[in-house]
């Protein structure tokens, strides 16, 4: 049996947004109110990310230009890591560079090779006001990163180079959302 509730199961879905976006692109604002419009947006957040079948899910992918995201998330050992971080800095990145397939829910149905490190360290708080840090490793390392990319401006795609970069721009050029 399970005390508490399920994250997002009192929020709405809300519509994810895509590439080209300008909310996307653009780093967004520290969050400097920790009331009842913060708990909504991360059960919102939750909901949206549950909905989507996605394992992390950033503010700004809901049109929010916000410093929040929220993940459920297993590490390479498969074990779940379930919560959210208002304010997120990734203090530490260190450890293996792997390069492992990536894929985001405001870019459906691609996916490309992207280089992260296998340990990371984010600090932030809760929706309360409470400090925070996440550690994490292998997949969820690589969340975490992916994650802190979209509050700074980023996708993955930005991670790109040469011939993987071409490729990947194929790839968007044909999916159905682009046009």
């Amino acid at each position: 049996m399970r005390n508490g509730s399920i994250p997002g199961a009192h929020g709405h879905v809300r519509p994810l947004t895509l590439l080209g976006d300008p909310v996307l692109h653009a780093p967004s604002k520290d969050v400097t109110d920790f009331g009842p419009e913060l708990a909504t947006l991360v059960e919102d957040l939750f909901a949206t990310m549950y909905a989507a079948q996605g394992v992390g899910l950033a503010a700004n992918q809901v049109g929010e230009r916000l410093r929040v995201f929220v993940y459920d998330c297993p590490d390479d050992e498969e074990v779940r890591h379930l919560g959210h971080v208002v304010n997120p800095r990734l203090v530490e990145g260190d450890g293996v560079v792997l390069r492992g397939p990536e894929g985001c829910l405001s870019l459906p149905g691609l996916e490309a090779g992207v280089e992260r490190y296998d340990h990371a360290v984010v600090e932030g708080f809760t929706m309360t006001g409470e400090p925070l840090t996440v550690h994490g490793t292998g997949f969820f390392a690589r969340c975490l990163q992916h994650e802190c990319d979209h509050l700074e401006g980023k996708v993955y795609a930005d991670h790109l180079k040469g011939w993987r970069h071409r490729r990947w721009m194929r790839q968007v050029a044909r999916a159905s959302w682009s046009r």
